[in-house]
Parts: structure tokens; sequence; C-alpha cells
């Protein structure tokens, strides 16, 4: 059975969801791996192998565009607008699922609340 891409239901891995949040400021490769790092307080990081095939399939999905490639070994890519409506749309959707889970272990008597 084939898997379906995230990204044609609406929504973003962990990875690609870091990736564009990463980009709301435009950045090259090895700027997004360390603000990811950053942001996450080295709880996340992604590899360079995923981060490009990330890559590609936001700039396929119009997600991300090139913003700066007069350097061809550091292209600089930045969030387009409807990449920054979908990142909008998976932190609502992200908010969601915690909310769900923390009412099931509040139910079980796992979480106080």
């Amino acid at each position: 059975m084939a898997r379906t891409d995230s990204l044609e239901m609406g929504e973003l891995t962990d990875t690609a969801y870091y990736i564009l949040l990463s980009l709301v400021e435009a950045r090259h490769g090895y700027l997004i791996m360390k603000n990811i790092e950053s942001i996450t307080n080295n709880r996340f990081s992604v590899g360079p192998a995923s981060m490009y095939t990330t890559i590609k399939k936001l700039l396929s999905a119009n997600l991300i565009r090139i913003y700066d490639d007069s350097d061809q070994k550091k292209k600089t890519y930045i969030a387009t607008e409807k990449g920054i409506e979908l990142l909008e749309k998976e932190v609502q959707r992200r908010r969601e699922m915690v909310i769900h889970a923390e009412k099931v272990l509040k139910q079980r008597g796992e979480i106080e609340g």
C-alpha cells in the first residue's frame, strides 16, 4: 500500500515543520540546521540528507522558494505566503492534538488538571 505524503494531506512532518519554521527568515542549509537545534534546545536535529530531501518537497509544493542562488554552494531559501499559511494551520492542528491528549490523560488520571 502506498504511503500518502503528508504534504498532500496538508500536514507537515516534524522535519518539514521545523525547516519551514526556520525559513520564516531567509537561511541557507547550514543555518537551517543550526536554527532548528537552537529553537529546540538540541532536542531535534536534521541531517543534511533529510533536510535537502525535505527542501525539495517543500519547493515542489511551493511552500518555500529560493531566495538567493548567486552562490551555488549556498542556496538561500525562504517560506512563501502559502508556506506561512500552512505553518499557521499546522500550529493550530498540533495545539489541538495536545488538547486531545491532555483530555484523555486527565480522564485516566495520568496528569493532573
